[in-house]
């Protein structure tokens, strides 16, 4: 049971080490397509995209890295009392406050799953058959969502990076409280 757990661990940790190393040039992008946006105001004619196009890299980029910076431990957390505390209670803390974050993520990802069959043109039922449908081949994709602005991308592909992001997330939380189990019975990590 120990052994699968440190497996389980390590094949997270470095999975998303590895995403989050590689969504960290995301901010370049970002930088990239606002450069490109200034210099078209300033000299030449406004373009249409990049106003949306930065909003999607900036959703990868923190959807994405989210899993990352969750296992270096660099999120937002009150420190005001949890830093004067002792690694078992802190690890107590930690169990309770992931399982929390657990079922918020849960939440999201059927809300999520449920928006990305909307944007392929599933308007009624149940999302999560739409899509075994589709691998079966009963269901077809309907018209799909548009943005509504002048350029109109499709929404898919954003809200189908959301789901991959709210997966890699559900995995680190449910890595980190593997790691606050073993904490509590004294295992070194």
């Amino acid at each position: 049971m120990m052994r699968a757990a440190y497996g389980f661990i390590r094949i997270v940790d470095r999975m998303n080490r590895r995403i989050g190393r590689i969504a960290m040039y995301g901010i370049f992008a970002l930088m990239g397509i606002l450069l490109i946006s200034s210099i078209n105001k300033t000299f030449f004619t406004p373009t249409l995209w990049t106003l949306e196009m930065a909003q999607f890299v900036m959703v990868g980029y923190y959807i994405l890295g989210g899993p990352y910076s969750l296992q270096l431990g660099s999120n937002v957390r009150m420190d005001l009392l949890y830093g004067d505390w002792s690694p078992r209670r802190k690890a107590w803390f930690d169990l309770f406050t992931v399982l929390l974050l657990i079922f918020y993520l849960c939440v999201l990802l059927y809300g999520a799953i449920g928006s990305t069959a909307y944007s392929l043109g599933h308007f009624t039922g149940e999302p999560i058959s739409f899509f075994a449908g589709l691998l079966t081949g009963s269901e077809e994709i309907g018209h799909m969502e548009r943005s509504s602005s002048a350029w109109r991308p499709y929404l898919w592909p954003i809200k189908v990076v959301m789901i991959f992001g709210f997966v890699l997330m559900l995995l680190q939380c449910l890595s980190e409280f593997a790691k606050d189990l073993l904490r509590l019975r004294g295992e070194e990590i």
